[in-house]
């Protein structure tokens, strides 16, 4: 259990340095990057468990980056405090990736 609330505060951190660097993504404070790293682990399950394992984002594909944009791209229309565009989206499920590769923000 407290492994998880670990992971969801690295992804809100994750997600907020992202928002900084990224043009065209923003995510405002902390409490919105938390409940968006709810809404983005959620919706991602979702879609793992409509298209199967093959599209997550862990197996590095091409289809598994587009899914992680359109996720991030959907999660704006959940969550008030993200704002982002397609382009944004795809540069920050591009950042985020490489960021994960450094520090994983989902236990392994």
């Amino acid at each position: 259990m407290i492994g998880a609330v670990i992971r969801f505060i690295v992804s809100a951190i994750v997600l907020m340095v992202v928002g900084f660097i990224v043009p065209g993504f923003s995510v405002s404070g902390f409490w919105g990057a938390l409940i968006a790293a709810l809404v983005i682990a959620g919706l991602g399950y979702v879609a793992e468990l409509l298209l199967g394992k093959r599209i997550s984002p862990h197996g590095r594909g091409i289809v598994g980056f587009v899914v992680s944009a359109v996720v991030i791209y959907i999660a704006q229309f959940i969550v008030p405090t993200i704002h982002t565009n397609i382009l944004g989206a795809l540069i920050a499920a591009f950042v985020i990736g490489i960021i994960d590769a450094f520090v994983p923000t989902e236990l392994r």
